[in-house]
C-alpha cells in the first residue's frame, strides 16, 4: 500500500478550499465544490537504435464549481493563494449569474452522503517517477534492438507514458478526499519492409494499465513482454505473406485484445446518459440507446452481461470518489442481453432518477485536469465472463467456417454509436474447428444490435482481460479521460467481413 505524495500533501488545499468555499456560500451558491491537482506525465519513445523522445510535465492548479440560482458556474487558477481561490470563486458565481436567463433547466444534484477526511490511492507496486529515466530507457532500448537483430523487422517503435494525479476535493456539504492514481501505457511496434515499397506492421498487445513501473519488470501477475516480443518477428514475417480475405460472413472468436475497443464505441459511449438524452451531441454525436428503451431494448444475446465499474484493481476509470465527491461502485448496464442502466453524474441522477429507479450517481463525473469542469464520464464498462470455464480453444472448437480476431487498429462507428467496422493486428483463419493460417486485410461490419445479438457465447473468467485506453475524448472544450474494458474472449456468428485492401480501392 501506498500513501498520497508528501509534495501534494505539504499543499495548502484546506485553506485554499476553505476560502473558496466561503466566498460563494457568502455569494449565494446553494452548492459549491472545490478540486485541487497536481498531475505529472512522462513521455519516451524510442525509434530502431536511438532514443527519439523524452519529456516530462506537471500540471498544478485548482478549480472551483457552483450551483448558484439553478446554474452552473465553473472557474479555475493556478496562484494558490487565499486571495486567488476568493477570486476564482466569486468569478465561478459571476459566470453562473451571466449563464442564468440563458438556463431552461435548473440544475439539481443528487444528495451523496457525506464523506468526511477520505483517501484512496491505487494499486500499484512500484511508483515509475521514482525510477530513473536512464533504467527505463535501457528497458524500451533493449527491446528495439532485440528486435532489429531478426531479419524479418526493419524498423522498431517502442514508446512509454506514466501518469500519476493527485487530486483534493471538498464540498460545502462537508465530503472532503484526497486521492492518487498512476496509470501507464507501453507498446513495441515492428516494421517489415518489402522490395515493392510495402510494409507491414505489428504491435504488442500489452493493455494500458492502472499499474505502476512493475508492468514493464514482469513477473508474476504482469504482462507477459518475453513472449510477446519474442513472437513479434515471426508474426510479421506471416502476416506480411497471408492471404487476403474474401468478404463474406464468417463465424468470428474476438480475443480481449481487439473487443475491448468494440466495447468501449458501441456500448461505452451509447451508454453515456447525457449522450443519450442528446446533451453530448455537437462533439461525436448522440446515441441510438435512448432512454425510452430502458428495460426493454435487447442489445444482445441473453449470454451479455455488461458492467460499469469504478471500482475494478488496476483499471484506467478507477477512482475512490469521482469528481462530484461520489463514492464510486459497480452496476449493470446490459443484463441477460436487455438494456437495464445507463453511467449518469449527480446531475443526471436526480433528473432521471425514477426513470432509471436510481436514488444516487454511479460516480462517473471527472475533469481532466484543474482547468476543466467535470463532465459525465466512462467508467470501466466490461463485458462479464461465463461462469463455466470455457477456453479461447473451446470457442474456436465450435467454428467451421470463421475468423479468429486479435488486437486493435483502426475503427469506424456513426455518431449515434450504431453502424461500425472494426479491423484489428492478426487474424487466423478457422476451418473445422483449428487454425489454419493467418490472413489480412479483414475489417468486421455490422450494426451494434445485430453484432452484440450475434454472440453465441463468452469465454470464461481465465480468458478474461482488461484491456482500454488513455485517451478517450468528449466534451467541448475537448477532454480526454483513461479507461479500461474488460471482456473475455468471445464467440459471434454470421458477421459481415469487409476486405479492406478492395474497399479502398486498391
Amino acid at each position: 500500500m501506498h500513501s498520497v505524495d508528501e509534495v501534494f500533501l505539504a499543499l495548502p488545499r484546506r485553506a485554499l478550499a476553505d476560502a473558496a468555499l466561503g466566498a460563494a456560500s457568502a455569494l449565494g451558491a446553494e452548492h459549491a465544490d472545490f478540486r485541487l491537482e497536481r498531475i505529472r506525465t512522462e513521455r519516451l519513445s524510442w525509434r530502431d537504435d536511438a532514443l527519439e523522445n523524452a519529456s516530462d510535465g506537471t500540471t498544478l492548479g485548482f478549480a472551483v464549481r457552483v450551483v448558484h440560482d439553478g446554474t452552473y458556474g465553473f472557474a479555475a487558477g493556478t496562484t494558490l493563494t487565499a486571495e486567488e481561490a476568493v477570486r476564482v470563486a466569486r468569478e465561478a458565481v459571476a459566470v453562473a449569474q451571466v449563464a442564468r436567463p440563458l438556463n431552461a433547466e435548473p440544475v439539481v444534484l443528487a444528495a451523496e452522503p457525506v464523506h468526511a477526511a477520505a483517501t484512496w490511492v491505487s494499486a500499484y507496486e512500484v511508483d515509475p517517477f521514482t525510477v530513473p529515466r536512464a533504467e527505463k530507457l535501457e528497458v524500451l532500448g533493449g527491446w528495439a534492438r532485440r528486435l532489429l537483430a531478426s531479419d524479418h523487422v526493419d524498423h522498431v517503435d517502442v514508446g512509454a507514458d506514466f501518469v500519476k494525479e493527485a487530486k483534493y476535493y471538498l464540498d460545502t456539504k462537508g465530503t472532503e478526499t484526497t486521492q492518487q492514481r498512476i496509470r501507464t501505457q507501453g507498446a513495441v511496434e515492428a516494421t517489415r519492409l518489402d522490395p515493392t515499397g510495402g510494409f507491414e506492421g505489428m504491435r504488442t498487445l500489452a493493455p494500458p494499465v492502472g499499474r505502476g513501473w512493475e508492468h514493464y519488470a514482469g513477473g508474476v501477475g504482469q504482462y507477459d513482454w518475453e513472449s510477446d516480443l519474442a513472437e513479434l518477428p515471426e508474426l510479421v514475417a506471416e502476416k506480411a505473406k497471408a492471404s487476403s480475405v474474401e468478404p463474406g460472413a464468417y463465424d468470428l472468436v474476438i480475443d480481449p485484445s481487439n473487443l475491448w475497443l468494440t466495447i468501449h464505441e458501441s456500448i461505452g459511449h451509447a451508454t453515456e446518459l447525457d449522450r443519450a438524452l442528446g446533451y453530448e451531441a455537437a462533439y461525436a454525436g448522440t446515441s441510438f440507446a435512448t432512454l425510452d428503451q430502458l428495460g426493454t431494448l435487447q442489445y444482445g444475446s441473453p449470454v451479455m452481461h455488461v458492467t460499469g465499474d469504478r471500482t475494478a484493481e488496476h483499471g484506467l476509470a478507477t477512482v475512490g470518489y469521482d469528481d462530484e465527491g461520489v463514492a464510486t461502485r459497480q452496476w449493470d448496464i446490459v443484463s441477460a442481453g436487455r438494456l437495464v442502466g445507463y453511467q449518469l453524474d449527480r446531475r443526471m441522477a436526480a433528473a432521471y432518477g425514477d426513470v432509471l429507479g436510481v436514488d444516487r450517481s454511479n460516480g462517473c463525473a471527472f475533469a481532466d485536469s484543474p482547468g476543466h469542469v467535470p463532465v459525465q464520464r466512462m467508467a470501466n464498462v466490461s463485458l462479464q465472463p461465463a461462469a463455466a470455464d470455457v477456453s479461447t480453444q473451446d470457442l474456436i472448437g465450435q467454428v467451421e467456417r470463421g475468423i479468429y480476431v486479435i488486437g486493435d487498429k483502426s475503427w469506424s462507428i456513426d455518431m449515434q454509436r450504431y453502424n461500425f467496422q472494426f479491423t484489428g493486428q492478426r487474424f487466423y483463419e478457422i476451418r473445422g474447428g483449428r487454425l489454419v493460417g493467418m490472413l489480412r486485410d479483414v475489417a468486421y461490419q455490422a450494426t451494434t444490435t445485430e453484432f452484440w445479438n450475434s454472440m453465441e457465447a463468452v469465454g470464461g473468467a481465465a480468458t478474461y482481460v482488461l484491456g482500454g485506453a488513455f485517451n478517450c475524448g468528449k466534451a467541448q472544450p475537448g477532454q480526454i479521460a483513461p479507461v479500461s474494458h474488460g471482456c473475455p474472449s468471445a464467440l459471434f456468428r454470421g458477421v459481415n467481413i469487409l476486405n479492406t485492401q478492395r474497399e479502398g480501392g486498391r
